[in-house]
């Protein structure tokens, strides 16, 4: 009796692949109502915000269903391959937060006012600014968007249209550049 059950299941599952793969809407709603329970818990488990965890699910699950290649039945199950793909989106949404934290944590220590600094801060903004300015385009474009806009570099990447190497490249390059222009007007 069990052995029928397992076969019938293992073939319910077979289809549901197959057509999951194929892009069958019904199969995205069977998915859905299958796992989605299972969905959230992975995100939550990870996130600790139920709002967080509802918006990983449903983001990746329209990623995944927008991207044609994402699921292929020869890689495993729909269910593996929906688990994993929220745990991995819910670990990076809680490394760039963390991220987001650090530097809003360091901005917040840097950025204490001190009265005989203002001058001297003001000035060396206009020195950044300078040099910034002196960047080609995409440099200048890739270190505003990191370091005035708060973007990660996935966001920039997304913004600019660009591969995510291009974009590291480009703000490591252009960091490169602008402290070796204030390094070089400071030993003046």
């Amino acid at each position: 009796m069990a052995t029928a059950a397992t076969s019938r299941q293992g073939a319910e599952e077979a289809t549901l692949a197959q057509a999951f793969a194929r892009r069958e809407t019904w199969a995205f709603d069977e998915a859905y109502r299958r796992y989605g329970s299972l969905l959230f818990s992975v995100a939550l488990n990870v996130l600790h915000n139920a709002e967080e965890a509802e918006d990983c699910v449903h983001d990746v699950l329209v990623r995944v269903w927008k991207n044609p290649q994402a699921f292929a039945v020869n890689r495993g199950t729909v269910r593996a391959f929906l688990v994993v793909c929220v745990r991995n989106d819910a670990i990076s949404r809680q490394r760039s937060a963390a991220r987001r934290a650090r530097l809003s944590q360091r901005i917040g220590q840097e950025s204490e006012p001190v009265e005989e600094l203002e001058i001297e801060d003001y000035i060396e903004h206009a020195r950044v600014r300078e040099a910034l300015a002196e960047l080609p385009d995409e440099q200048r474009q890739a270190l505003t968007l990191a370091y005035f806009g708060g973007k990660t570099h996935v966001e920039i990447a997304q913004a600019l249209d660009q591969p995510l190497g291009t974009v590291k490249s480009r703000i490591s390059l252009g960091l490169r550049k602008i402290g070796a222009k204030l390094a070089a007007e400071g030993s003046r």
